[in-house]
């Protein structure tokens, strides 16, 4: 078997510009970006086609942004006969995934999003936190330095087998990017501070969490049209009951994409098309899974040159 699978671009891919010339060029694009200003109440295309970059930078801002770019390249896409089995996300991309597959509504994603957005942001604003990208040494070494760091410190985004993500509070997050730069067998080791607001998928998130609920209970889910692969499992979503609770949960969960990586290629899929700003997820998944294509969507360039490998 082989398989086409989504996927959907995370926070932090965000720059001033993303989507223009995919809005230009659709008119799906168009009907996508008239929806998600409607819900929104503000003009979300002029701050990401114009900026400033520290307007688009705010969580408040940055996810639903994404999430639009996102939604964008998959209508542009759609218009040329893209074709698909399964969807995933990263953090703020399983929003987006949800639309594509038939979870809820384009205007139900962006009251979800918007949602989320703000509750994280308000959270972001109380609970001061860092995040720091580790890359090289291996999940197990990065699990084992933060056990050992004073304070609150935990990985929280699985990118791939020599890159892990750590959160928490800023003076422990930095003690254990240190300890596992002295300690760590990996040959190269590069940590990285993560342009954030706070420590995302933590329990410094508990109150964005609990906000989120409330409000995503009042929302319709369906059960997805197409395979759904999941951060919080790490694996095939096949029950769509309780996703107010799921969703809340992600919030302070770690995003377990190497694990969704794994059981995506186990489960025969050997083509990934991320649709979104940037080219993070192709990345992770040409360096974690041998035998498999990958490309990205952000712009009429990128569209066209993966159409043309069709």
């Amino acid at each position: 078997m082989s398989g086409k699978m989504l996927l959907f671009s995370g926070q932090g891919s965000q720059y001033v510009g993303m989507g223009k010339e995919l809005y230009d060029g659709s008119e799906g694009a168009k009907a996508v970006a008239k929806t998600a200003c409607e819900v929104l109440g503000r003009d979300i295309c002029k701050i990401m086609f114009e900026g400033p970059e520290q307007e688009l930078n705010k969580t408040v801002n940055s996810q639903p942004a994404i999430m639009l770019c996102s939604l964008m390249a998959y209508e542009a896409a759609k218009e040329k006969g893209l074709g698909f089995d399964g969807v995933a996300g990263h953090s703020l991309g399983e929003y987006a995934a949800m639309v594509v597959s038939g979870v809820v509504s384009v205007s139900d994603g962006f009251e979800l999003i918007k949602a989320r957005a703000e509750a994280m942001q308000k959270a972001a604003e109380q609970n001061s936190g860092a995040m720091f990208a580790i890359i090289g040494p291996t999940p197990q070494e990065i699990e084992k330095a933060c056990e050992d760091t004073d304070g609150y410190v935990v990985p929280v985004n699985y990118n791939s087998p020599v890159q892990t993500v750590i959160a928490g509070e800023c003076e422990a997050v930095q003690a254990a990017a240190k300890l596992i730069a002295e300690t760590s067998t990996a040959k190269r080791v590069k940590t990285v501070p993560l342009k954030v607001a706070s420590a995302f998928h933590s329990k410094l998130m508990q109150s964005a969490a609990d906000e989120f609920l409330a409000k995503a209970e009042a929302i319709s889910f369906s059960a997805a049209q197409k395979e759904f692969y999941s951060n919080v499992l790490g694996e095939k979503l096949t029950d769509f009951s309780a996703m107010p609770q799921l969703l809340a949960k992600h919030i302070v969960s770690p995003v377990k994409f190497t694990s969704e990586l794994a059981a995506m290629q186990q489960a025969g899929y050997t083509d990934y098309i991320e649709l979104g700003p940037g080219k993070v997820l192709t990345g992770l998944v040409k360096k974690t899974l041998d035998g498999v294509n990958a490309v990205n969507i952000e712009n009429a360039e990128t569209l066209e040159k993966a159409f043309a490998q069709e």
